[in-house]
């Protein structure tokens, strides 16, 4: 046989059931495929090894000499096919190992970490690890196994994205501010209060920009190159600034302003395409896809009835005087 000869496993297996059944009717049978299948698969394996391996007759079929000599080889090639299905199986199932996940710190404290208590019980052999972040890592690079990112859109890239969520954005002050300086309607209202902005690459965030944009000649009060500066700048009272509503909604220290229906910021779970379906990764998002709803929904509740307080109480304040 020439060495860049090839044959098929499909073709061996025939020549096993038939080796075993002593006929080529009962190794069809076996293989669930008619006569002419198997005999047909006989023969290529025959061409392909330049060997004759079964006479047939009307007695049935019986190996010949070459046959009889090949047949513990091709029972070797049988059992390490076997062994390595059921290893790619195993593999399979197996969920374990370590996983690097990564957002901003506001995503992982509202999101992430309070599910952990639960993924982890469910899968006690991953191992998470977090990492922080305003900056998008390299998932390409192996810099993280998972991201979850926001924007308006992702920017075109190989890797493998799912949309979790679609949320809104609000002006917001807290209600220490509210009471002292009053609270913004809209965006004309801006120009009479203090500003927190981002900076750095934070302030091509959907929100940070838009502000900038409503009012670009104002210097602001605060800037910061973290989301959770700025939403701590935020509570804090040191001025007013753009914040999901998923996440400023429910804060008891928070006052909604006015929405911003023009920016619908989105989420998305982000693999390279190489771990799509590594069972770790897998896991990760098939848990987070629907703990992300069902917490979303939690939070839109308590914002819905937090905001309502805060509109009784806060609601006939405008702008600073």
């Amino acid at each position: 046989m020439r060495d860049d000869r090839m044959f098929d496993w499909n073709d061996l297996r025939a020549f096993l059931a038939v080796a075993r059944g002593g006929s080529i009717l009962t190794a069809a049978k076996g293989l669930q495929v008619n006569q002419t299948t198997v005999a047909r698969r006989i023969e290529a394996l025959e061409a392909a090894l330049g060997l004759r391996l079964i006479d047939r007759d009307k007695a049935g079929s019986r190996l010949t000499e070459d046959g009889q000599d090949l047949l513990s080889e091709a029972e070797k090639i049988e059992q390490a096919v076997s062994a390595f299905a059921n290893r790619a199986a195993t593999r399979g199932r197996e969920v374990s190992g370590a996983l690097r996940v990564t957002s901003t710190e506001i995503l992982c404290k509202v999101v992430i970490t309070p599910a952990l208590g639960d993924f982890r019980r469910r899968y006690p052999e991953i191992k998470v690890e977090l990492v922080l972040t305003d900056d998008v890592l390299d998932l390409a690079a192996g810099e993280a196994d998972v991201a979850i990112r926001t924007g308006i859109e992702l920017p075109a890239s190989d890797l493998v994205a799912r949309k979790v969520a679609t949320f809104d954005m609000g002006v917001y002050c807290s209600r220490d501010y509210a009471q002292r300086r009053g609270v913004p309607r809209c965006a004309a209202d801006l120009r009479g209060h203090d500003l927190i902005i981002g900076d750095g690459r934070i302030a091509t965030l959907p929100g940070a920009a838009w502000l900038s944009r409503a009012v670009p000649d104002v210097e602001p009060a605060f800037r910061s190159n973290t989301t959770a500066s700025l939403l701590h700048a935020l509570v804090t009272g040191l001025g007013v600034a753009v914040a999901p509503c998923l996440i400023a909604d429910p804060n008891p220290g928070l006052v909604h302003g006015f929405s911003i229906p023009e920016i619908r910021p989105s989420a998305w779970l982000v693999v390279p395409p190489q771990l799509k379906d590594a069972p770790r990764v897998r896991a990760f998002i098939d848990f987070m896809i629907p703990h992300f709803n069902a917490g979303r929904q939690a939070l839109e509740a308590r914002g819905a009835a937090m905001r309502a307080r805060n509109e009784a109480e806060f609601g006939g304040l405008r702008a600073a005087s």
